[in-house]
């Protein structure tokens, strides 16, 4: 006799994979004058030659059709300070860039000020997977903050976490 379901639950599958720290980002483009961007935590590498990386984000966001036709895309990665832009970029508002200090990336992408780094992306490919879409970009130019000293924002159990401080 199997001790395992056949049926996944969505409730316990989505408190399953809370239990997993991930960190957060920010994906950001800008198509003419319009900037957009949301709060991703399903961001992870894929590949170093060439430099690929890759996010989800939901087949139903109002933010990605835009990322999609600029064809290009930045990564913010937030620090532990960041917790008001993660959560102001999580809304589904008209204006999520509204007191956000930000610089052009090389590809025009918006860059937020003080992110922890940043990667600069063209689409590479994109493949679409349940109710979500895989975007894979190709990492064009990156930065490394100086003298890091900034914690990443996490995420676990569904609250924010921060690492501890180095001893």
């Amino acid at each position: 006799m199997s001790c395992f379901s056949t049926a996944i639950d969505p409730a316990r599958f989505r408190d399953a994979l809370g239990h997993y720290a991930s960190g957060i980002t920010v994906i950001s483009s800008q198509l003419d004058d319009e900037p957009v961007g949301f709060t991703c935590q399903s961001f992870y590498s894929v590949s170093m030659d060439p430099p690929l990386v890759s996010f989800s984000v939901m087949a139903s966001s109002l933010s990605y059709p835009t990322i999609r036709r600029a064809g290009r895309f930045a990564v913010n990665i937030l620090t532990g300070e960041q917790v008001a832009i993660s959560n102001q970029f999580a809304q589904r508002s008209a204006d999520k860039w509204q007191g956000v200090e930000q610089h052009r990336s090389p590809l025009g992408n918006p860059v937020i000020a003080g992110c922890l780094h940043w990667f600069d992306c063209e689409i590479h490919a994109e493949h679409a997977a349940g109710d979500h879409i895989i975007v894979i970009g190709e990492v064009k130019a990156l930065k490394l903050q100086d003298a890091v000293v900034e914690q990443p924002l996490l995420y676990f159990k569904g609250q924010y976490a921060t690492l501890p401080q180095p001893a």
